[in-house]
């Protein structure tokens, strides 16, 4: 049943879900307002693609003289860190693939990354997670009744990246953000990122107190030594060139043979589950709602497209959701009853825990307006 205050953008499809929205006088919503905003400071101009990609691999390059490896790559298997990994290559450079294996990966994900690498003769090195923390880290998550449960992953890969970059003496870091299709950020759909106190402050609520220390992490403090002491640049490659998200599906069947697994970050269980299930049933939340908007913005594909696509059930296939829901379960070591418990607690947000929030956005305020000056890369 929709809300009689219900209410959708005229330019993209994002709604009330988001319950920070708000909406100009045309009804344009204030994420239409932010694309336009950061737009030119996070991807080139095509005019000046060629030069700015020129300079950035001769700045790799030199960085990496007499080095085993000139960058450091993060693969999942899915579309854009396959695509990282393709293009640098075709780039002439020379990466380190890392991958963060927490225990999700699906078969076909695992398939993928072992082709891709092998197929472009890149050395990879995969961390493997201790599973009862990481398994504890989940769940505590869970009990917190945030919409904040990938965070933990997500961090976790940031983290492992710049540490690798650190003990290896590498300074660059390409990850495959991209601007095209990864432009919206809604804090109450998905926040913690960078933010270890919050993820901490959740653990010591919900957990059951194992060594955190074995989790991959940074504090502000870190961040900062990466950043200024050790000089690591992390560079978002695909907003460099004119990333096409159809088109380089296309091409990655073509060279690679590498296989779609169906959604977007669905190359892990977790996700797909997380994502296509949990988020929409507790939280009304939707990601593809703001993944197709972003598409939207690049006119990659049409509204009325959109519309009809988010339309359409997350999990168009019954049978795999009850599959990916046991499986969830078997996996976490919960019962029926403690997860439909989880299901029925009332929603809450990050703004219920300790977390830096505030300094995280001062910092990305900074990070955008020297972006803006064309003082750091995109």
């Amino acid at each position: 049943m929709i809300s009689e205050n219900y209410k959708i953008c005229t330019r993209c499809i994002m709604d009330t879900s988001d319950p920070e929205i708000y909406f100009d006088e045309n009804g344009v919503c204030n994420h239409c307002h932010r694309y336009d905003d950061l737009y030119e400071s996070r991807t080139v101009k095509p005019e000046e693609r060629v030069t700015a990609l020129s300079k950035l691999v001769s700045d790799i390059k030199k960085a990496g003289n007499g080095k085993e490896y000139d960058c450091i790559i993060g693969v999942s298997g899915g579309v854009d860190s396959t695509y990282v990994a393709l293009l640098t290559k075709e780039l002439g450079l020379n990466p380190l693939a890392v991958h963060f294996d927490n225990g999700w990966n699906s078969e076909l994900a695992v398939k993928n990354i072992e082709k891709i690498l092998d197929v472009l003769k890149i050395d990879l090195y995969t961390y493997v997670i201790d599973w009862d923390l990481f398994r504890d880290i989940q769940i505590a998550f869970l009990k917190s009744s945030t919409p904040d449960g990938e965070i933990p992953t997500d961090h976790a890969i940031n983290a492992l990246l710049f540490k690798e970059a650190e003990k290896r003496g590498i300074r660059y870091v390409i990850n495959g953000m991209n601007f095209a299709t990864e432009s919206m950020a809604v804090r109450m759909w998905s926040y913690g990122h960078s933010d270890f106190k919050y993820i901490r402050n959740i653990y010591r609520k919900f957990g059951n107190n194992l060594d955190l220390k074995k989790y991959p992490h940074f504090s502000l403090l870190g961040l900062f030594k990466y950043t200024f002491i050790n000089r690591i640049k992390v560079v978002s490659i695909l907003n460099y060139i004119g990333y096409d998200r159809e088109k380089v599906m296309s091409i990655l069947k073509d060279k690679l043979d590498w296989k779609y697994y169906g959604g977007k970050h669905y190359e892990s269980v977790y996700t797909r589950f997380y994502q296509g299930y949990f988020l929409p049933v507790k939280f009304n939340i939707d990601k593809r709602r703001g993944h197709l908007s972003d598409l939207i913005q690049n006119k990659q594909i049409s509204r009325e497209d959109a519309l009809s696509a988010i339309a359409e059930k997350p999990y168009n296939d019954e049978s795999l959701l009850k599959e990916d829901i046991d499986f969830m379960m078997k996996k976490l070591g919960l019962k029926e009853d403690t997860f439909q418990k989880i299901l029925k607690e009332p929603p809450g947000t990050f703004l219920n825990f300790r977390n830096s929030e505030k300094q995280i956005t001062f910092l990305k305020n900074i990070v955008n307006d020297l972006r803006k000056r064309r003082i750091i890369s995109k």
